[in-house]
């Protein structure tokens, strides 16, 4: 069994990692961190992020999982790096400078990150790859929903689909966010549109359409289950590696 330090533990997916490590007997959660005024979540202990730094040294985590904002973020890479803790984030809408900071922890220790920890995801990306690569020339259209509390637009996985278009394009592309009034759309762009409404987990739909014919691809999350299950089978895999930088995908691939 390994011991878990969750992060932003009174969010969305703190809770749900969690609530799934509850479930599970092949790890349990030491503590959580979280800026709100709250003690316990679900029965584990909840301490302010200052508190971090020695909770890594008292509890000694085998992993910490991340979901909180890109500020918060990068304090706990650094505290991890330090205290030599593999880290798994889901942290998405850093700034380079942000990403770097992170990046550097891998240095240090393990580090995942991943903008989205469902297998269905990781499922999309080769088969989108797959679809612009057997498809050339037609226009894509990327769409993405999330609920109206999410604070980063496109999303890291609707980012991390783009990323995967560009590579099997093999060229640059220009990404129109929407359209309004008198926009044709031009030859090379990609078009980017973003919902936020209600509690929706997450959706994310690539439309490749040409030659008569369209193709879509879809992912649709049903619960944040799905994304805190991956998390914990990348803190668990993650706690057994070398210093690195790692993504989900070789999780998967393992």
């Amino acid at each position: 069994m390994i011991r878990l330090g969750v992060t932003g533990a009174a969010g969305r997916m703190g809770e749900a990692v969690i609530e799934t490590a509850a479930g599970r007997e092949d790890v349990e959660v030491a503590f959580g961190i979280d800026a709100a005024d709250v003690e316990d979540v679900q029965g584990v202990p909840v301490y302010k992020p200052a508190a971090f730094a020695d909770l890594l040294d008292s509890h000694e985590p085998d992993a910490v999982i991340d979901f909180t904002v890109p500020d918060a973020a990068i304090e706990f890479a650094t505290d991890c790096a330090d205290a030599g803790v593999p880290l798994v984030t889901g942290t998405t809408g850093h700034d380079d400078l942000q990403f770097e900071t992170v990046a550097a922890a891998s240095e240090q220790i393990p580090v995942l990150k991943a903008t989205n920890f469902a297998r269905g995801i990781q499922a999309l990306l080769r088969t989108v790859s797959a679809a612009v690569e057997a498809l050339p020339g037609y226009d894509i259209e990327v769409t993405e929903t999330h609920h109206n509390g999410k604070r980063d637009a496109p999303s890291g996985t609707a980012n991390t689909i783009l990323e995967e278009i560009e590579d099997a394009r093999g060229e640059d592309f220009e990404e129109v966010y929407g359209r309004e009034g008198l926009q044709p759309r031009e030859a090379g762009e990609v078009g980017v549109h973003v919902r936020r409404a209600g509690d929706i987990r997450g959706e994310h739909e690539i439309m490749l359409a040409g030659n008569d014919e369209a193709v879509t691809l879809t992912h649709r999350a049903e619960d944040r289950g799905v994304f805190a299950a991956g998390a914990i089978d990348a803190a668990v895999w993650l706690s057994d590696q070398d210093p690195g930088w790692y993504e989900f995908a070789d999780v998967i691939d393992s």
